[in-house]
């Protein structure tokens, strides 16, 4: 089911609707999304460049809506996308403003439709200022976790960037284009992230939607022959998003990750772009400063774990 409130003053269930037009309906969506801030953004506007990486990290979730199989609902509220993945990045709500009244029946009505649809993990994002500051009495009585320190924001220019580190000469670097490679794009993601072997095909579900047309741009790294990296460029709020950097254990170490970063960075650049951006884990940051990218904060968010297990 897919729910549209506060776009027209009313909420519209599309349940009846073939898939076709559910996903005109969606693209028209992000399309709008994207439009908002197309303008491309100069690293030498930090306020921008920062405003733009929590807007391209947004965008993100929201884009992947294309895919029938998950839900996006637009709320007056609250905005979320949200998938049958296990996983905390995955599945995003985004509080952009508070009711006068009813704030506790909102968050526990939510939380109890994500309880019906069985998922699992989600993240939580309140927009920063005395709204961010209100509600998280809120979402901590309902069991939320806040993690003031979730993924290091940063940012590069590309108007300097050079690719430079040093890689095995038996790399390769490919572009995403067909379900076959997809599959092995999930399956070395699934390894480098720790997903589930079992989820691998609901994750390819909804990626078949978002992979291989812009806004975004995926690839594949292979060494000798074989998929071990995976990374994937987003286009959005005027900046490059990078998302998905990850490699399989046994070739870390070797310049890889660097590597398949840098690949969606050079083709960003040579779309005109001149900043990309990241959320970057503990494990990617020193990797991201050798490639020059700068710190621009901490992306702050709730986390939410349901007990709830359906049989």
């Amino acid at each position: 089911m897919e729910r549209w409130e506060g776009i027209d003053e009313s909420t519209v269930a599309l349940d009846h609707e073939d898939t076709l037009t559910l996903l005109k309906r969606r693209q028209g969506f992000w399309l709008k999304r994207i439009g908002l801030m197309k303008n491309i953004v100069a690293f030498t506007d930090s306020t921008l460049v920062k405003a733009a990486i929590k807007t391209n990290w947004e965008n993100y979730h929201y884009c992947l809506g294309r895919s029938p199989s998950v839900e996006l609902s637009i709320g007056k509220y609250l905005t979320w996308l949200v998938t049958d993945m296990p996983d905390h990045f995955m599945n995003l709500v985004v509080c952009t403003q508070l009711p006068e009244e009813g704030i506790a029946e909102l968050i526990g009505n939510a939380l109890s439709h994500f309880r019906e649809l069985n998922i699992r993990r989600l993240s939580w994002l309140a927009e920063e200022g005395a709204l961010a500051m209100e509600i998280k009495k809120y979402l901590t009585s309902h069991g939320l976790v806040f993690r003031e320190s979730f993924a290091t924001e940063m940012a590069i220019n590309l108007m300097t960037f050079t690719s430079n580190l040093p890689a095995p000469a038996d790399l390769t670097i490919v572009p995403v284009e067909d379900d076959e490679t997809l599959k092995q794009w999930i399956h070395v993601a699934s390894i480098g992230f720790g997903v589930p072997k079992d989820i691998q095909d609901v994750w390819f579900k909804f990626f078949t939607y978002a992979a291989c047309t812009l806004p975004f741009r995926t690839y594949l790294a292979l060494l000798n022959g074989k998929p071990v990296a995976t990374s994937q460029l987003f286009i959005s709020a005027g900046v490059a998003g990078i998302y998905n950097v990850t490699c399989i254990p046994e070739a870390r170490g070797q310049g890889i990750g660097a590597a398949i970063t840098s690949a969606p960075l050079l083709e960003a650049q040579m779309m005109g772009y001149q900043v990309g951006i990241l959320q970057a884990s503990s494990m990617g940051y020193k990797v991201y400063k050798k490639l020059g990218f700068e710190d621009f904060g901490k992306l702050s968010v709730y986390l939410w774990e349901s007990e709830v297990r359906k049989p």
